[in-house]
């Protein structure tokens, strides 16, 4: 068997991790890892024909000579490989987990520290049990911060990616309702988050001494700042808009769509004035979170607006597109009440003529689904826009609850009916939400505006 030393040593050689063969690098160490469909070990001979340097294996029917390791399990080998390699490492880590607004988040940190450090991210959502050790595994000694997202769907997640990447800094951006099935409710999510701040207060240092970790907490969040009162985190730095103790706090100027504001730096008294390419005022926690980081770390205002101004969003995350004839809010990365209600909110406080919601199911709600979506439509119905476009079974079992007012609400049983309808009776010269999990692949909309 290899042994955790000897495959680092190897890794020290060929610092560079393949998982799937039609992506192999030349001269790196590919992990067979199994899926729910496949068996990577059946591909080890595959991956070193294509220039794998060594296959990691865990069956000793694939060995083959001294290119193939042999381990016990490759999936634990490589979360092993990835925690030794973090404590080789010197720099902050920051650890960031949520319920909504991670990724960006992570982005605007990573865009601010960007100016004065040579950071890494994790790329994409590369945040689970296998994404958290190849962000590790990709740090290098040129790197000087890195930033490392975390996401769970059940309870002890959180806790396993702090066991890997080991976070000297962490960060929970909220928490709200979302994966309530894994979690087993509001109350289960609440607990899952507040890993991170469970490592953070007991983080031991290289020499075996307590050390415990810095948490960054939004001040104006009762429930973040309950959660580390009743873990007695000694080291917190706040920001938001009024808690008087924050290091940072601001407060929107504008939102027409994009936003604009105004933040404090509390230990110089400076004010200073952004504008950023985000849309949402619930995005104004997101950067002030990211602005709170790069004054902890003392960049200068000058660069941390730049990260700020600097930063586009994509992936659907709360992304402007300007279409021949509409303005698309592009949010359907994913979706769990607390995010729809905020989104919801937020079309109503932008200034347009004609405004239009496209909402689409929300997954993994377990028994909470029925009156998670009801919820929705209700505020749906309450938030002053000229249309409303409801998609996906969940959704449409509820609409009864639009009741005399059935009129003003649309609902199409699946994409494929809303695509129809939306070709026959096309929206022109609107602003338009379109919001809703990824299953539901909204993004098919898109076109028709």
């Amino acid at each position: 068997m290899t042994t955790i030393d000897q495959l680092y040593e190897l890794y020290k050689k060929h610092p560079v991790i393949s998982t799937d063969t039609r992506k192999i690098a030349t001269g790196s160490l590919f992990f067979a890892l199994k899926g729910e469909k496949f068996d990577a070990n059946t591909f080890a001979e595959q991956a070193i024909a294509a220039g794998a340097a060594y296959a990691v294996i865990d069956n000793p029917e694939y060995q083959k000579g001294d290119q193939y390791l042999l381990v016990e399990d490759v999936l634990t080998a490589l979360q092993d490989l990835a925690r030794y390699h973090r404590r080789q490492l010197t720099i902050p880590v920051i650890g960031l987990t949520g319920t909504n607004g991670k990724t960006t988040t992570k982005e605007l940190i990573n865009a601010v520290l960007s100016q004065h450090f040579n950071t890494y991210a994790t790329q994409g959502n590369l945040n689970n049990h296998i994404g958290v050790p190849l962000t590790i595994l990709s740090i290098n000694a040129l790197h000087e911060a890195a930033v490392i997202e975390m996401g769970a769907n059940h309870q002890k997640e959180i806790e396993l990616l702090c066991t890997i990447s080991q976070p000297s800094h962490g960060l929970i951006t909220n928490v709200g309702k979302a994966h309530l099935e894994g979690f087993g409710g509001v109350e289960g999510v609440k607990k899952g988050k507040g890993e991170l701040y469970d490592y953070i207060s007991q983080k031991v240092g290289k020499s075996g001494s307590p050390e415990e970790g810095i948490a960054f907490v939004n001040g104006d969040d009762r429930v973040l700042m309950e959660m580390q009162e009743a873990r007695g985190l000694k080291n917190v730095i706040l920001y938001g808009t009024n808690n008087p103790a924050n290091l940072v706090s601001g407060k929107l100027i504008e939102n027409s769509p994009y936003l604009t504001l105004q933040w404090t730096n509390k230990s110089t008294g400076k004010s200073y004035e952004v504008k950023s390419q985000l849309t949402g005022a619930y995005n104004l926690d997101n950067i002030l979170a990211a602005i709170c980081i790069g004054v902890y770390f003392k960049l200068s205002a000058g660069e941390i607006n730049a990260g700020i101004s600097g930063y586009q969003p994509k992936n659907n995350r709360s992304q402007i597109t300007q279409t021949a004839t509409n303005t698309l809010i592009c949010d359907y990365y994913n979706a769990n009440p607390s995010s729809m209600a905020v989104a919801i909110e937020n079309l109503a406080k932008i200034e347009a003529k004609y405004k239009v919601l496209v909402l689409g199911d929300m997954f993994e709600m377990g028994q909470e689904s029925a009156a998670e979506h009801e919820a929705i439509i209700k505020k749906a119905m309450e938030t002053p826009v000229d249309e409303r476009i409801f998609i996906g079974t969940e959704f449409s079992s509820q609409k009864s609850e639009v009741g005399s007012r059935e009129s003003e609400a649309i609902f199409y049983n699946t994409v494929e009916d809303a695509i129809v309808a939306l070709q026959v009776n096309p929206i022109r010269n609107a602003t338009v939400l379109i919001k809703g999990s990824r299953g539901m692949a909204l993004e098919r909309l898109v076109e028709l505006f």
